[in-house]
């Protein structure tokens, strides 16, 4: 469209199938770059709703006063702060937050023009996310970020997420019906029915996935990044320094562990014999299928290209043996919640937990054990009638 041309004004469809219009108008010329700029104006529900911007835009064009949006709404905007975003956090935190605003945020908000957007609008999409999200102040974390750098490019004045309130009663609603549901952890007699039923499927790679996360407490992406060069037999331990993730194309690829710190966690005999177990069938295996097991990458658990395994592979076996033997239901991170419980149940100290875990602060390892099974609450009870009674 040249400057000296009319500006049309044309109507497009929405995928409903409501009917919107739309124009673009040249603007002036860009003095760093020389080029025309131009703007486009879009969601306009009536012809007449679009003539009036129009007319307005040509009038501050002419008076000198008008300033280039370059974001209508909170959809276009995301898409800008999401690309800066990208290059700021790891490419696991980066695909979490996109399933956050394409499945939560987005849906309920990208048509919105950002400068309409208020507090009783902001207030009311909290609403429902608490209502139907378990850690719905994290959406609106993310939401709010959005608008927050509205602010930064003189968008917007202030950010109303700032404003609206946290709905505490749904909160402390949602914590009870949470409380209420089977815990994401195994008792030592769930654990050793578990591993017993896995046993029995003389699927030996399954038995000692599962065996070490029950018995190290390592995060999944920690134990599947594992190589046998991390397993000191001699010393009896296990270097933990790697983990892997996925991406947002879900491409597999390595990183740090959670805190970007190495740890090394001790293990028992039998854990250590399990692997040296699983050490000569792999090598069997491998040697099979061509490939050479005795390298310092070789992988502790791989895959039949002995590469990465897939992370979700573990909750599909997970799946399967419960179902199968009709097992409680947890999930692979389960098996991490079920190690700091034992090792609580078992005397060992909070520090020594955060240790072994990989924490930060002893408030996560305390959040973990927020939910003790039923045998640490009957003898603390029991503990407390015998110290009254002597």
């Amino acid at each position: 469209m040249s400057k000296n041309s009319a500006t049309p004004i044309e109507a497009y469809t929405l995928k409903n199938g409501e009917k919107r219009y739309r124009f673009q108008i040249y603007i002036g010329t860009d003095p760093l770059t020389g080029k025309e700029k131009r703007t486009t104006r879009s969601n306009f529900k009536t012809q007449k709703e679009a003539k009036v911007a129009l007319s307005q835009i040509k009038y501050e064009i002419d008076k000198g006063t008008f300033q280039k949006k370059s974001y209508d709404t909170y959809g276009e905007l995301y898409q800008v702060w999401i690309d800066n975003y990208k290059n700021s956090v790891e490419a696991s935190t980066y695909r979490k937050t996109l399933g956050i605003f394409k499945n939560h945020i987005l849906p309920a908000m990208k048509g919105y023009r950002i400068e309409k957007i208020t507090i009783d609008v902001c207030q009311k999409h909290v609403n429902e996310w608490a209502h139907k999200l378990k850690n719905f102040r994290a959406t609106k974390s993310y939401a709010s970020l959005v608008l927050d750098f509205a602010i930064k490019r003189g968008i917007i004045q202030t950010n109303p997420f700032n404003l609206v309130e946290t709905p505490t009663a749904i909160s402390k609603k949602k914590a009870m019906q949470q409380e209420e549901r089977e815990e994401n952890f195994y008792t030592k007699d769930e654990l050793n029915h578990f591993l017993a039923c896995l046993k029995s499927e003389n699927d030996f790679k399954k038995y000692t996935l599962f065996h070490v996360l029950a018995y190290t407490g390592m995060r999944k992406g920690e134990l599947l990044a594992l190589k046998w060069t991390d397993i000191d037999f001699d010393n009896h331990e296990i270097t933990v320094s790697k983990a892997i993730s996925l991406d947002d194309t879900n491409k597999i690829y390595l990183k740090s562990t959670k805190t970007g710190k190495t740890r090394i966690i001790s293990i028992d005999p039998a854990t250590e014999n399990i692997l040296m177990q699983w050490k000569k069938k792999q090598m069997k295996d491998c040697i099979m299928l061509g490939y050479n097991a005795k390298s310092k990458t070789q992988l502790v658990f791989n895959n039949k290209y002995n590469s990465y395994m897939q992370p979700s592979l573990t909750q599909k076996w997970l799946k399967k043996i419960t179902d199968t033997y009709e097992l409680k239901t947890i999930t692979t991170n389960g098996f991490r919640h079920t190690h700091c419980s034992l090792l609580f149940e078992a005397g060992v100290t909070i520090k020594e937990v955060q240790d072994r875990l990989g924490h930060t602060d002893v408030q996560t390892t305390m959040n973990i054990y927020a939910h003790v099974s039923k045998e640490r609450k009957t003898s603390a009870i029991d503990k407390f009638a015998h110290y009254l009674a002597n």
